[in-house]
């Protein structure tokens, strides 16, 4: 069956960087495009970023670009989120599925941005 699970969060201060990875399995994970959502507390998740399966044209929320870059290896089976420049607003749970979502989400990954 298919599995996402998601690693990489933590607790870190405004202005420092985190790297999320998100190893899918169960279903071709070179044929689909991936991405990256997040739910912070007492809001609905929305999508982040969005890579297609060569890993060209990414795509990524207002708030994100300049400061996100996803990027993939499909050796692996692996999505990444590099966050530079984290803001206290990016303290969510953070999610990686297909685009657009097909699959049941994993358990997330938090990140907590804080000084």
């Amino acid at each position: 069956q298919v599995q996402l699970v998601e690693s990489g969060g933590g607790l870190v201060q405004p202005g420092g960087s985190l790297r999320l990875s998100c190893v899918g399995s169960g279903f071709t994970f070179n044929g689909k495009t991936m991405s990256w959502h997040r739910q912070a507390p007492g809001k609905e998740r929305e999508w982040v970023a969005s890579i297609p399966p060569a890993g060209d044209g990414t795509t990524y929320v207002d708030p994100a670009k300049g400061r996100f870059t996803i990027s993939r290896d499909n050796a692996k089976n692996t999505v990444y989120l590099q966050m530079n420049s984290l803001e206290p607003e990016d303290t969510a749970v953070y999610y990686c599925n297909a685009y657009p979502p097909s699959f049941d989400w994993g358990q997330g990954t938090q990140v907590t941005v804080s000084s």
